[in-house]
């Protein structure tokens, strides 16, 4: 069946003519629905005055059915529409023991011919689906409530549909998760090609697939698809515990909102499901109950960008430290030992003698410090009644209640956090200002004297937690990361992307934090060309990189006699971009004023620019910075002002790597003055 690719396409006009008188019979029956609710509600409103309670009741329970029959109909269009746009993405041919071989289409949803009783199109969650995921050609098998089923695979397909029509299709023994390998796949026929291919599938499998790591780390070097890796192996996971374990019970921790947005059209075959997701900051926000205000992670890069300050780099670089996070334990174990001065407690004529307050007080040494004086006042309280033989009155309690806390030296975090510096000798490093204003680099160091001194039970409902961008975040970071979340990790990204140099975590850094973790490294790099990829290395050089064979334009850095004259450039490479019939164009500054610059300049249709507040991503032209660049991707990529006077430090050169590994197939700089050094023939 369906034996060429001319059939396949045949076939998928018959199923969306099948789709759309599905969708035809959804809208009559919800017409029908509505004017029978309609009916039914003007018949009550007619003869209520005649109507006992049973009637009433009676009622109430017809219109609530029909008008949760009536909202399935209307759930069960959203699905027919969506298929409609995509009905597939893959197919396996299937031949069961003792019987022929018979074709099984997978897609988001299932779709039933309903006049022949025939599944058209099966869910992926479906039992037979996974044999999809799960083998190759030859023998397979799947589970079934009435046991396990065998027989072979002796076809397997996949599609790219999108708005109704295939853009390809690929007839191969693997599940190829990527859109570029996709592509690069359905248009060669070089053996060599698809070996590599197949190769990089199965690495990719074996990451996806793994059930038993506590916490994955995947370090993966620009365009090695970690981010769709990592994406995929949610859904499997969500495929594999689907009885344990759902999409709500996952947190993504983003860089921002619209990288968010970005991924959320990753993976046709989560369905409609939403994994929850948040920042970093917003994280924050949370734990630190809206108290302090702070400055991000951007605003941190910023300044970083546009003034070279040593202090407040050396503020980072000590708070990103492994030495940090050393210190503000043995602090933590210092003032278990030295800040409680216990004395004898008078309540009336009782005296709790001092020894057993502090015997009390190491009772409870598994209860964070702050949270055992009130524990210690319940004894006392007690000890003082049984002492006293009466009841306390309320004054005395209060006392009690007060007394406890007052013998411990400190009792705000913030002050313990201030005191930590003196402690260290290096007061000067805190700099936290009259509004209780941090900076982002004391901000998880807060937050992790808090789970610590107080304790923080928040997040106990997460079952997988997926966070990207790991070279972005500090030993702190994932100290807070590994007490506050107790479950399965899946930890990704590069440590040549990173965009603040001063506070870069590698692999090797989140394996100290995490010893148990998986660590898988990513070498193969296929979603730029191989000119793109050895461009990029001139920058930051990566002897690890290996790019695939994939062939197209060299790089372009154009020099201009002012900047008016590279503007003007620019608004050429739009037009010819906008005429040229590819989807996505970035043109990715250093810093948000260039970005809004250019923007303004511009001023043209369809072009979006992209700030820390934007909260979705589309096609086009958009204009943004490195910083909130990272993640994405686009066909085509400008970056303006390459000159010497704006990419000159390592937060510099850290930025222009992140732009220019952006771009899939074509990518050009322009500028005016002297070229970067960053590019020069050195590098």
């Amino acid at each position: 069946m369906n034996a060429t690719e001319q059939d396949e396409r045949e076939y998928l006009e018959e199923i969306k003519e099948q789709l759309t008188l599905a969708i035809k019979r959804v809208d009559d029956s919800v017409k029908q629905f509505s004017d029978e609710l309609r009916q039914k509600k003007q018949y009550i409103h007619e003869h209520q005055s005649g109507m006992d309670d049973a009637d009433m009741v009676a009622a109430g329970q017809s219109i609530n059915r029909m008008a949760f029959t009536g909202e399935a109909a209307v759930a069960r269009k959203r699905k027919l529409l969506k298929l409609g746009q995509s009905p597939y993405f893959g197919r396996i041919d299937f031949v069961g023991q003792n019987q022929v071989a018979s074709p099984v289409y997978i897609g988001i949803y299932s779709f039933l011919d309903e006049r022949q009783r025939q599944n058209l199109i099966y869910d992926w969650r479906a039992p037979i689906s996974s044999m999809f995921y799960d083998f190759e050609l030859g023998e397979a098998s799947y589970l079934t409530p009435s046991g396990t089923i065998k027989g072979r695979i002796d076809l397997k397909r996949q599609y790219k549909i999108r708005d109704g029509r295939m853009e390809f299709m690929i007839e191969n023994g693997v599940n190829i998760h990527d859109d570029v390998l996709q592509r690069e796949l359905a248009k060669s026929s070089d053996d060599k090609m698809k070996n590599i291919v197949a190769t990089i599938q199965r690495d990719q499998n074996a990451v996806i697939r793994n059930e038993t790591a506590p916490v994955m780390v995947i370090q993966g070097v620009a365009g090695s698809g970690k981010t769709s890796i990592a994406l995929h192996r949610i859904a499997f996971l969500l495929y594999r515990y689907r009885e344990t374990i759902a999409a709500k019970d996952i947190l993504i921790i983003s860089p921002n909102k619209v990288f968010a947005d970005y991924i959320s059209n990753v993976l046709p075959e989560l369905g409609e499901e939403h994994i929850p997701e948040m920042g970093m900051e917003e994280l924050a926000t949370d734990l630190l109950e809206g108290r302090y205000q702070f400055q991000t992670f951007f605003e941190q890069v910023s300044a970083l960008l546009t003034e070279h300050n040593p202090a407040f780099i050396e503020r980072i670089q000590f708070k990103s430290s492994f030495d940090f996070l050393s210190k503000l334990n043995q602090y933590l174990i210092y003032i278990e030992n030295n800040y409680f001065v216990v004395n004898d407690l008078r309540v009336g004529r009782t005296v709790v003698p001092a020894s057993f307050l502090l015997t009390k007080l190491k009772a409870y040494h598994r209860v964070p410090i702050l949270k055992r004086f009130a524990l210690v006042a319940d004894d006392v309280r007690a000890y003082v009644r049984d002492a006293a033989g009466r009841k306390l009155t309320g004054h005395e309690k209060a006392t009690i209640g007060e007394a406890i806390p007052r013998m411990f030296k400190f009792n705000q975090v913030l002050d313990l956090y201030r005191d930590f510096y003196r402690w260290i000798g290096r007061p000067e490093l805190c700099k936290i200002d009259q509004r209780l204003r941090l900076e982002y680099a004391d901000v998880f160091a807060l937050i992790y004297l808090r789970i610590r001194l107080e304790g923080i039970t928040a997040y106990e409902h997460v079952k997988h937690l997926l966070i990207d961008e790991m070279q972005d975040y500090t030993p702190v970071h994932y100290a807070v990361l590994s007490r506050l979340f107790l479950c399965r990790k899946t930890i990704l990204g590069d440590v040549n992307q990173t965009v603040n140099p001063y506070s870069a975590s590698s692999a090797e850094t989140i394996e100290r934090v995490f010893p148990q973790a998986d660590v898988v490294k990513l070498y193969r790099s296929y979603r730029s060309t191989v000119e793109i990829t050895a461009f990029a290395q001139r920058i930051t050089p990566n002897p690890d990189i290996i790019a695939l064979e994939r062939h197209g334009r060299e790089p372009e850095v154009l020099s201009y006699n002012s900047r008016h004259e590279e503007i003007e450039a620019i608004q050429q490479m739009v037009a010819v971009f906008q005429r040229s019939g590819s989807n996505s164009l970035g043109i990715i500054c250093k810093t948000l004023r260039q970005a809004e610059d250019v923007y303004q300049a511009l001023q043209a249709p369809g072009v979006q620019l992209l700030t820390e507040d934007s909260t979705s991503f589309k096609e086009g032209v958009i204009i943004t910075t490195a910083h909130l660049a990272k993640g994405l991707e686009f066909d085509e990529v400008i970056v303006p002002f390459a000159s010497a006077r704006t990419y000159k430090t390592d937060v510099d050169k850290s930025m222009l790597y992140v732009a220019c590994t952006r771009a899939m197939h074509q990518l050009t700089l322009t500028y005016s003055g002297t070229v970067t050094e960053c590019l020069s023939a050195k590098n």
